[in-house]
């Protein structure tokens, strides 16, 4: 009994942590998938596309406690980074099948419907990271970083370190 609890305790730590361990960055993303031609997009074309001025952000964890403020942002939306390449759908309303699975260098992942991203204000408040604190996206360490600003508790979808997003239906 002593060793299930050990064990069910390690478990829950884990479950809790969403993405605390070190990430290694990236400086790649590449989106694939369900799309007519895969693209690859560096930091350079992030830099080059429509900036967004967020302010300050709070943190906060999957419980509602606070973790800090992330000062000074600027972001890109990350459906304008999908929009960059051709979604393949046999009809309109086959769009709705589809999710869009970003996954970390370190193998954390997190999955947004095409909906969600395309229709909804959720859309309109998911960037990539690209300045903080006055650092732009090639210095900073967590790069490159995906926040959803419309989550009430923004620690489950703070991503660190993109390497892919895949558009997908789902399994």
């Amino acid at each position: 009994m002593k060793h299930l609890l050990v064990a069910l305790l390690l478990l829950s730590s884990f479950a809790t942590s969403a993405q605390e361990h070190p990430v290694s960055p990236t400086d790649v993303i590449v989106v694939t998938g369900s799309v007519k031609k895969s693209l690859t997009v560096n930091i350079s074309d992030l830099m080059h596309m429509k900036q967004t001025d967020l302010g300050d952000v709070p943190l906060k964890n999957k419980k509602g406690e606070d973790k800090g403020v992330l000062h000074d942002l600027k972001g890109v939306l990350l459906r304008d980074v999908i929009s960059n390449t051709e979604i393949v759908a046999a009809k309109h309303k086959n769009y709705s099948e589809l999710c869009i699975v970003l996954t970390a260098s370190d193998g954390y992942t997190n999955v947004y419907s095409w909906n969600e991203l395309f229709n909804t204000a959720v859309g309109d408040k998911v960037y990539i990271v690209t300045s903080l604190e006055g650092k732009d996206i090639a210095e900073m360490p967590d790069r490159i970083l995906v926040m959803s600003l419309a989550d009430k508790n923004s620690g489950s979808r703070h991503l660190k370190g993109l390497q892919k997003i895949e558009v997908k239906k789902p399994d």
